[in-house]
């Protein structure tokens, strides 16, 4: 692992269920997260993913890409575009600098509106078959 290394690209589909599932999973009961009718009454075309479930979804393509003892010491993002059912997201990532075990990785997540999310994630990779 070094800087500059590009993470290899993941696309996920933006459904329905994944959306509400998201929310209540993060105990975020906010309407727009689950009723097509008043959220298109408060302007949205649609349900829209909360911020939660992206911040799971950023973490779940850093450790799998780094596997599962990796460690998230610190995820720094912040929301764009919305996500809404029928769209996918495709979430890319290089890493920016290496301090030991430690790795700062930028992550972008685009969908065909524009950019999701963008940010930063701090990661400890524990050595080869180690732990944290």
């Amino acid at each position: 692992m070094k800087a500059g290394d590009a993470l290899p690209p993941l696309e996920i589909e933006i459904t329905r269920t994944l959306i509400v599932a998201g929310a209540i999973a993060s105990r975020d009961f906010q309407d727009v997260h689950h009723d097509a009718e008043l959220a298109r009454v408060k302007g949205s075309p649609d349900i829209f993913m909360n911020i939660l479930t992206t911040n799971g979804l950023v973490g779940r393509y850093i450790t799998d890409f780094f596997g599962p003892a990796a460690v998230l010491r610190k995820v720094a993002i912040r929301l764009g575009a919305p996500n809404h059912p029928g769209d996918t997201m495709v979430l890319t990532g290089r890493i920016e600098e290496v301090d030991g075990d430690l790795a700062v990785v930028r992550v972008l997540g685009a969908n065909a509106i524009g950019r999701h999310v963008s940010g930063t994630v701090t990661v400890l990779v524990p050595p080869s078959g180690g732990t944290p």
